[in-house]
């Protein structure tokens, strides 16, 4: 049974305030007609959602058939991601209904790791803020803290991300078809001042790192612009696919972070014999 996992998207919280529209028309309206065609030609679609569909919700953790979608009003734009994406878990989750589609949506959750981004490009205001950090420490760059840094995120290593992507992807006994799934590790649920001052922990020591990085707090308004705003805790339950799959999260965030400093760092020394060369 063919399986489509359509991956395109705009994911850059800098982009929800300057250019929501540009958000829309990609993470919607490009991503409706492949869930249409997969109904139409009978193809299992599994679809990437996000741990942004849960907004601003108070609840400890956020639980896929339980938690409210709550988001801010019209005038912030920075829910426009989350709300398009939340449109199109709806609208699948219909098709399922309706049409039989064959369907499973999973939500990751601050996914991180080796070989996600090219650290010396700067990105400021993109999505992965570990990516952001790593990427200002190789540069001797201060690090950002929007608001404080008190938000706090569960950050999950790609390894035991695409283990459970595996296993939704095999769908043994048909499983997980018609389910959502969150992809997470609740165990790594740390404030973004805290990430930051474990990086610049880790990171000391490597000869290929400048080690002037600083903590420096700024306003978010000024940081992303008008419209943006911000949640303070964002923690996956698993019940579900602990339960389905077995599955569960095994990397810590200082392991994860090891490799990936570790990692780039040899990445630099390998790029810096190339340009001597």
């Amino acid at each position: 049974h063919d399986v489509i996992i359509p991956l395109v998207a705009v994911a850059t919280p800098s982009l929800y305030v300057k250019d929501p529209l540009k958000v829309f028309e990609l993470d919607f309206e490009a991503n409706l007609p492949i869930v249409r065609s997969c109904v139409k030609y009978s193809k299992r679609l599994i679809f990437p959602s996000t741990s942004e569909v849960y907004g601003m919700s108070d609840d400890p953790t956020f639980d896929v058939d339980k938690t409210n979608l709550v988001l801010g009003p019209i005038h912030k734009q920075r829910w426009i991601y989350s709300c398009s994406k939340q449109l199109m878990d709806r609208i699948i989750y219909a098709y399922g209904i309706k049409y039989n589609l064959d369907y499973t949506i999973f939500r990751p959750f601050n996914w991180f790791g080796t070989g996600l981004d090219n650290i010396l490009e700067p990105k400021e205001g993109a999505s992965r803020v570990i990516t952001q950090f790593l990427g200002n420490i190789v540069r001797g760059d201060d690090l950002i803290l929007v608001d404080g840094g008190g938000q706090k995120r569960a950050f999950t290593y790609i390894t035991d991300g695409i283990d459970a992507l595996i296993r939704i992807i095999e769908n043994k006994k048909r499983i997980t078809s018609g389910k959502i799934y969150n992809i997470g590790n609740p165990d790594n649920d740390f404030s973004i001042s805290e990430l930051a001052k474990i990086m610049l922990r880790l990171s000391k020591g490597f000869p290929q790192f400048p080690n002037t990085s600083r903590l420096i707090k700024v306003r978010s308004e000024k940081y992303y612009g008008q419209g943006y705003e911000d949640v303070k805790n964002r923690v996956p339950n698993i019940d579900n696919i602990i339960k389905d799959l077995g599955w569960k999260p095994t990397i810590s965030l200082e392991a994860g972070l090891k490799q990936t400093i570790q990692f780039y760092s040899k990445y630099l020394l390998e790029a810096k014999k190339l340009t001597v060369n």
